[in-house]
């Protein structure tokens, strides 16, 4: 499979699931400075080709390869916000080792806030930084705009557009308008297995 240094993910005919197949084959390869996003209904199993690649989703068929040392982070569908942990969102971002960038302006005046203060929207932006501010090489984006409105969304695909021949984006969403606005190419799935 792949290995020449610039692809850092690659799948062949990768069916994933858990106890039984969720997903349709699928092939693609994802190389730094890209963003691949993935469109298709509920049920796809768009979020359980990101599981194959995390490894918490089990691979039925096919071929995944990772660039040997990949620096993966994720941004779940719902970012926990655990109560009992009063982090400011600087604290957070250092906890997550994000400050290989400074944050965006739009983050500035909340980074001294306590993440159980933030507005669904915010403490969403918040974690988006997170995985986007680090050293990942690859970054996978689970419905980044949940919780947020226009003017949030907006902010939203600022972040994944700055800085984006840092890393790769795999960006899973419901919005077309939006992949359209962050990616450099899209992939729809769909149901047939």
């Amino acid at each position: 499979m792949a290995g020449d240094g610039e692809t850092l993910l690659e799948l062949r005919s990768l069916v994933a699931g858990h106890q039984a197949p969720v997903t349709a084959p699928a092939s693609f390869s994802l190389a730094r400075g890209e963003t691949l996003g993935l469109l298709g209904p509920n049920g796809a199993g768009k979020s359980t080709l990101l599981g194959a690649i995390l490894g918490t989703a089990r691979i039925h068929a096919g071929e995944l390869w990772r660039l040997p040392g990949l620096r993966l982070r994720h941004l779940p569908q719902r970012p926990a916000r655990p109560a009992e942990l009063p982090l400011s969102g600087r604290e957070l971002l250092r906890h997550m080792d994000a400050c290989q960038l400074p944050p965006p302006p739009a983050l500035e005046n909340k980074l001294d806030s306590r993440i159980d203060r933030l507005s669904g929207g915010e403490y969403q932006l918040l974690c988006l930084w997170a995985c986007l501010g680090g050293d990942a090489d690859l970054v996978l984006l689970d419905e980044p705009t949940n919780n947020l409105d226009r003017r949030h969304t907006d902010l939203a695909a600022e972040e994944i557009n700055a800085e984006r021949q840092r890393r790769a984006c795999l960006v899973v969403s419901h919005d077309p308008a939006f992949l359209d606005r962050v990616c450099t190419r899209v992939l729809c799935l769909s149901h047939e297995h």
